[in-house]
């Protein structure tokens, strides 16, 4: 068994593994295709990984949010469009995503008001602006569901193929 480590500011692929209790040899051995020397120049940040490794990291490690991670963080693209989300518990997802749904409820007669003429004048800017930063709100909300759920599919507590079948068939409706 290699030594812990006392690195202070580690990234989520190396929180990832170590809440795992692995060794980098035995993460490359549950990797099967990422090695060990390979895994560790991405934990201490000499290499980039690639999009297929983070994404075989999340699934093999169970730890859905390193691809957001990644997206946000390294991918240029990501890095202009894609929020980072930072994991949460259901019971706060929900009361966050109500809180924000009140408050655009009470917006939307100013946004009726902005929009009716089909474009902003400079006297609305300003609500214009605070009304998409709440619409930003429920698009990262969504988006910490959507990982939540996916957490809960890795870690088995959720049916996937259940689930999958439930987002087919409310497509169809």
């Amino acid at each position: 068994m290699g030594r812990a480590s006392t690195r202070q500011n580690k990234t989520p692929y190396q929180l990832a593994r170590e809440e795992l209790g692995l060794s980098r040899e035995r993460a490359a051995e549950l990797l099967e295709t990422i090695p060990a020397e390979r895994i560790e120049r991405i934990e201490s940040e000499r290499s980039l990984p690639r999009p297929d490794e983070v994404l075989r990291m999340a699934q093999r490690y169970k730890k859905p949010s390193l691809c957001n991670a990644y997206c946000a963080r390294a991918c240029p693209i990501g890095q202009e469009y894609v929020p980072e989300i930072k994991p949460k518990e259901l019971p706060a997802i929900v009361l966050e995503m109500l809180a924000t749904l009140n408050t655009l409820d009470r917006e939307r007669g100013c946004l009726i008001d902005i929009s009716a003429d089909g474009s902003i004048d400079p006297d609305e800017l300003a609500d214009f602006l605070r009304i998409q930063r709440e619409l930003e709100q429920i698009s990262r909300t969504v988006e910490a569901l959507q990982l939540w759920a996916e957490k809960m599919m890795a870690d088995g507590r959720i049916d996937r193929a259940a689930y999958t079948r439930e987002i087919s068939a409310a497509g169809e409706k």
